[in-house]
């Protein structure tokens, strides 16, 4: 992954452009994904910079899926994904609770 900034003349307010590479919800096709991210993290815009392949917007984090898959199948692809995604954040979520202090970040 390569990263740069676009300098915005102040720099409170530099976004951060990375090169990502990214797999389709559907079928784990990789794809080359150009990403804009604000400084503290938010996902601000994303372009697919391979042939074949779209970003699904909105999403906070660059979600990725074939052009040939229909609405359907990315839809339940997309539920997939929130439901795993759920359950990472109530897992992380519980790490703090039981990490002991300073530590986690490190679980």
């Amino acid at each position: 992954m390569t990263s740069d900034r676009i300098n915005t003349g102040s720099s409170m307010s530099e976004n951060k452009k990375a090169a990502e590479m990214h797999g389709c919800i559907v079928c784990a096709r990789t794809f080359n994904v150009l990403a804009v991210y604000t400084p503290d993290g938010r996902l601000v815009d994303c372009a697919v910079t391979s042939f074949g392949g779209h970003c699904i917007s909105g999403e906070g984090q660059p979600l990725v899926a074939c052009d040939t898959h229909t609405a359907e199948e990315i839809e339940t692809a997309y539920q997939r994904w929130q439901s795993r995604n759920g359950t990472e954040l109530d897992d992380e979520q519980e790490d703090e609770k039981t990490a002991p202090n300073g530590l986690s970040g490190l679980l």
